[in-house]
């Protein structure tokens, strides 16, 4: 019995010996180096093609802000509390733009992040596998639905039912352009923090049911503090996008800007003032033009703050993990 065991090895060998040899041919083959360093070159062309667009907006950004601070101080912008450039009397305030822009994203993210993080909850917890597989893209078809559309609800219909049970409601105001906008970023928190539910090992949950605790305890005592680093990193990714958000804001928040924190008034937001600036009656050049530079740039500033506090918690997240 033991020369058929030896052939059986022998020709097992054999057509592995063959098949890494076939293999080994068609990778050294005469075209695949060319096709590596192809494939290589384009990839890093990619790459560099990224960094030169960023490069150069933060270098339009730079050169333009210096020049408006060229003729406006620093204290005037970081201390006057009023924000007049296209006015006679030209007040350089950044923050009642600031204020406006702070107030809707944080309504926006009192929306977002209880119904965001309960549907992830429930997508992670609760669901069956087929559910999971159709509500999950169901959800983030929210975030497909384009923002003008968003604007135009919470002006015509989200604003019409506020002043029905709220007084004092302007007719532009940031409490429902905050609202439709956190309608807007649930997605990216329920996704987000879904996954980082997801992620959670299956014996974090055993252990915890071994000790004698309920489901709901598990998963509010548990599962949930173990996720939190990816959690809190959906939450800061949803912030940047609705410090970002342009045309809700344009459209139903109004454009005066002012310093307050009363959600029935209009206000004016940072991305609102750049979009009424560029609508092109304003000269090339001139301060009233630069302006939207450095408002770019503040924005700028805020948004790659929070993408960073968010990229080291994602890190620290999966480091854990």
């Amino acid at each position: 019995m033991a020369e058929p065991r030896s052939t059986a090895k022998g020709t097992a060998a054999e057509a592995v010996a063959l098949i890494s040899n076939a293999a080994r041919a068609r990778t050294n083959g005469p075209s695949a180096p060319l096709r590596e360093r192809l494939i290589e070159v384009g990839l890093r062309g990619c790459g560099l093609l990224s960094i030169f667009t960023t490069a150069s907006i933060i270098l339009v950004l730079a050169i333009e802000t210096f020049a408006f601070f060229r003729e406006v101080t620093l204290a005037q912008f970081l201390f006057d509390t009023q924000w007049t450039p296209l006015f006679v009397d030209k007040h350089f305030g950044i923050w009642p733009l600031v204020s406006g822009t702070v107030l809707t994203t944080g309504i926006a993210i009192l929306v977002a992040l209880p119904f965001g993080l309960l549907a992830a909850i429930y997508l992670s917890e609760f669901a069956g596998q087929g559910v999971r597989r159709l509500l999950k893209p169901a959800l983030e078809m929210l975030a497909g639905i384009p923002t003008i559309v968003y604007g135009y609800f919470a002006l015509v219909f989200m604003t019409p039912i506020l002043q029905a049970v709220i007084p004092g409601l302007a007719g532009f105001n940031s409490l429902s352009a905050g609202m439709i906008m956190g309608i807007m970023v649930i997605p990216m928190i329920s996704s987000l923090a879904e996954d980082a539910l997801y992620a959670v090992p299956n014996s974090v949950r055993e252990g915890a049911y071994a000790l004698g605790a309920t489901r709901l305890s598990t998963i509010f005592r548990v599962v949930v503090p173990a996720a939190v680093s990816g959690i809190a990193a959906s939450v800061i990714l949803a912030v940047s996008r609705a410090i970002g958000e342009t045309m809700i804001v344009a459209i139903a928040a109004g454009q005066q800007p002012r310093l307050t924190l009363d959600p029935r008034v209009p206000v004016e937001t940072m991305t609102a003032y750049i979009v009424q600036v560029s609508m092109g009656d304003t000269p090339t050049g001139t301060l009233e033009y630069r302006s939207i530079f450095v408002v770019g740039a503040t924005l700028f500033v805020m948004t790659f703050t929070m993408n960073f506090v968010s990229q080291r918690l994602t890190r620290r997240y999966r480091s854990a993990v």
